[in-house]
């Protein structure tokens, strides 16, 4: 705090110094921006969209589209083709070898855990594919 003397009535009047509070909000400021960047962040997923009501996939779009499905039991289905987690890797890394666009969705039961969808996930990132979608019963109803 500062302090002003008044010569016209004799009284000391108190002010408040914000010099080295404005110093302090700009090195705060400093701060935030440096940390900032530096937050940690999860995975990017892929959510598809829904088609608009009334219209038909394309037959093309369809066979694009690779789906990787964890079922309640165990099993794993590509595109409806039986595989085990073994030999999923490989048969993920023959599909994509002469695709440029490396995009495959996950899509899981409801009773299956999450450590199943995780480790599909990663067996996918493993074998090259870049982007990881995700599919829910409400995206695929269409809702």
């Amino acid at each position: 705090m500062g302090m002003h003397v008044d010569t016209g009535k004799g009284g000391a009047i108190s002010e408040m110094n914000v010099i080295p509070l404005i110093d302090i909000l700009l090195v705060l400021i400093i701060i935030f921006m440096v940390i900032t960047p530096l937050t940690p962040r999860g995975l990017d997923a892929l959510v598809p969209q829904p088609a608009p009501p009334g219209a038909q996939q394309s037959d093309a779009m369809a066979e694009r589209t690779v789906v990787v499905q964890v079922m309640s039991n165990g099993t794993l289905k590509i595109n409806q083709e039986d595989t085990t987690w073994e030999t999923m890797g490989v048969r993920l890394e023959e599909v994509f070898k002469t695709r440029a666009e490396k995009v495959a969705f996950v899509k899981g039961e409801d009773e299956v855990r999450f450590a199943d969808v995780a480790r599909a996930i990663d067996i996918m990132r493993a074998s090259g594919i870049e982007k990881v979608g995700l599919i829910t019963a409400r995206i695929e109803a269409g809702n």
